[in-house]
């Protein structure tokens, strides 16, 4: 199982498929990113759980993420929206906050999810498949919360793409 994160890591870092989290420190390194919060529900099976998100739409957005953030309120995150599908692998490099990653695929459902992840870890954190989004909440919200693997996420950007099956 090693190899294979190891293989992934070097596969990602050299395709750049990473979503930034293998890249160089952005420009600003050791300046907290704060980014306008929007909606977003994610339906779970006990019912739809309302959050506000920070959205990272651009290169420079995800490379930061939420790198040198020491608190985040609990009902809210950031998500990563890519323009297309992806491979995509995160790492806990200057991130203070231990995480909730929840990888997207491009219908809006949780693939899986990356629980309680180590503060500056440099250790690969892969996505189970091509992602369209990355979810990012405080460690244990997605518990608290009810969100699991098969929920679906609600956001604009994310409303036009295919709907599950049923």
């Amino acid at each position: 199982m090693r190899i294979l994160a190891a293989g992934l890591y070097v596969f990602l870092l050299l395709s750049g498929g990473a979503a930034g989290a293998f890249s160089p420190d952005p420009p600003d390194a050791g300046i907290a990113q704060t980014l306008p919060l929007a909606p977003l529900t994610v339906d779970t099976r006990a019912g739809s759980v309302l959050l506000r998100v920070q959205v990272a739409d651009t290169d420079a957005r995800r490379q930061t993420g939420l790198m040198y953030r020491t608190a985040m309120p609990e009902r809210e995150g950031m998500l990563f929206v890519f323009q297309e599908m992806r491979p995509v692998a995160f790492w806990m490099k200057n991130s203070v906050l231990s995480l909730d990653i929840i990888f997207i695929d491009d219908t809006g459902r949780v693939m899986n999810i990356a629980r309680g992840t180590t503060p500056f870890s440099l250790e690969p954190i892969p996505a189970d498949g091509p992602t369209r989004a990355v979810l990012e909440l405080n460690a244990g919200a997605s518990a608290r919360l009810g969100i699991d693997v098969g929920d679906r996420v609600l956001y604009q950007p994310l409303a036009g793409l295919p709907q599950p099956p049923r």
